[in-house]
């Protein structure tokens, strides 16, 4: 599995009542074990700052927008979440964090497996050694 976009279905009411989108067991490549959202994050704070070793998530901005940096031990690189209808993949074994968050952003997560602090590497100097000693 990859870093990816991935489109959530946006239905359209075409009466001018709002836009709705849905996530199903065929949106996503994972079955679904665990929902979170993060809010009301104060202006400079960040979010998240660790990688799982088994666990998928998919973030999705339900409400304003926020950054997203990704980091696989080798490159990393910064993405933008705005739209209530894109998610954004992150694979294990993958550093996260998460910042620049506007005024009333809604990160919704949907993971694949229930909270397990076993899975979490929070350290980056240990995350970097476990990736470079897998990799040799």
């Amino acid at each position: 599995m990859k870093i990816e976009f991935l489109d959530i279905p946006k239905i359209i009411d075409r009466g001018g009542r709002g836009n709705l989108s849905v996530v199903e067991k065929n949106t996503i490549p994972f079955s679904i074990k665990r929902i979170y959202y993060l809010y009301d994050v104060p202006s400079g704070a960040t979010r998240g700052g660790h990688a799982h070793k088994e666990q998928s998530a998919i973030l999705i901005a339900i409400s304003g927008s926020f950054d997203v940096i990704l980091d696989n031990g080798f490159k990393r690189q910064r993405v933008m979440l705005n739209r209530p209808n894109k998610g954004l993949l992150i694979p294990s074994m993958i550093w996260r964090e998460l910042d620049n968050f506007s005024s009333g952003a809604i990160c919704l997560v949907i993971a694949s497996d229930e909270f397990n602090e076993e899975d979490y590497i929070r350290n980056y100097n240990e995350f970097k050694s476990v990736i470079i000693n897998d990799k040799l």
